[in-house]
């Protein structure tokens, strides 16, 4: 991954925003207009009036429809529901854009391979907002877990997001945590302790999801999933055992601020190198196909 402290040697990457939210206002926009890596350059929304404050709030212009925005930049951020924003990342793709795409990047299995297809066929770089493995603290946890030996390993992503707030939109509260929480769980237990060649789950989604994990090396994993507890701020906790002492990671501990600038430089990296990182869209299709798996265990 690259590193935040390497000078910038290139012209930023011009990128225009999908989305006008929440999170869009408050991390996307500010963390792309910030650069020097980025620029931001257009915002398009549904609505109007909040994609002209957003934008206006980062010196970048409100546009009235996805085609102008692909007029004005040289890669698409996403920060929209996920079917929308499969979708409208193959238009993009096809117009030679690079996407910076939010998981899960779609919203079921099939809209995830097609994306990855597009991307794949045209050869733009890509790269997933997966906020904890930008963390310094993460990539030293996953850097020192892969040197060590782990038989198993727990971990929980924990939210009350769903009970109410500007999070419990209707694809969080009809697809549940395990849509939502956990590619950020199941990317960092893949990265840990090892790929996982098998998944079981037990459990409502929309309640409480309980997943199991087999991985190449032998190691077992368990997860627990909820957007709907009463947990405020949430947890997500990482726990490695083996001969040695626990390896444990708790995001809560972190100030996510210190991700930005290393994703920022990790995305635009990509797009002037022509190469790939870790956390591409391959990435992300192979976590949905772990969540497919683990859906389609629970409901049999």
């Amino acid at each position: 991954m690259t590193s935040s402290s390497t000078p910038w040697p290139h012209s930023p990457v011009e990128v225009g925003l999908v989305g006008a939210g929440p999170w869009a206002r408050g991390v996307h926009a500010p963390v792309l207009a910030a650069g020097p890596e980025t620029r931001l350059t257009a915002v398009w929304a549904r609505r109007q009036e909040a994609a002209r404050e957003t934008a206006a709030a980062h010196g970048a212009v409100a546009v009235a429809d996805f085609d102008e925005l692909l007029d004005r930049c040289e890669a698409v951020a996403f920060a929209v529901p996920p079917d929308i924003q499969a979708d409208l990342a193959v238009r993009a793709a096809r117009a030679g854009k690079a996407l910076l795409l939010e998981k899960p990047i779609g919203l079921d299995l099939p809209s995830a391979r097609r994306l990855v297809d597009v991307i794949e066929e045209t050869g733009v770089a890509s790269q997933v907002f997966l906020t904890n493995r930008y963390h310094p603290a993460a990539q030293e946890f996953v850097t020192t877990a892969r040197g060590i030996e782990v038989a198993g390993a727990r971990s929980c992503g924990l939210s009350g997001a769903f009970l109410g707030g500007d999070f419990a939109t209707p694809w969080r509260l009809e697809h549940g945590a395990l849509l939502d929480l956990g590619p950020h769980v199941l990317d960092l237990l893949d990265a840990s302790v090892g790929t996982v060649v098998d998944i079981r789950a037990a459990g409502d989604p929309r309640r409480w999801i309980e997943l199991t994990c087999e991985h190449e090396n032998g190691a077992v994993s368990q997860a627990s999933l909820s957007g709907s507890v009463e947990v405020r701020p949430g947890i997500m906790r990482f726990e490695l055992f083996g001969p040695q002492p626990p390896l444990v990671l708790d995001t809560g501990d972190l100030d996510h601020e210190a991700c930005w600038p290393v994703l920022r430089q990790a995305f635009a990296t990509a797009v002037r190198t022509g190469v790939p990182g870790e956390l591409d869209a391959r990435r992300g299709l192979h976590l949905q196909e772990l969540i497919a798996r683990a859906a389609a265990s629970a409901t049999r």
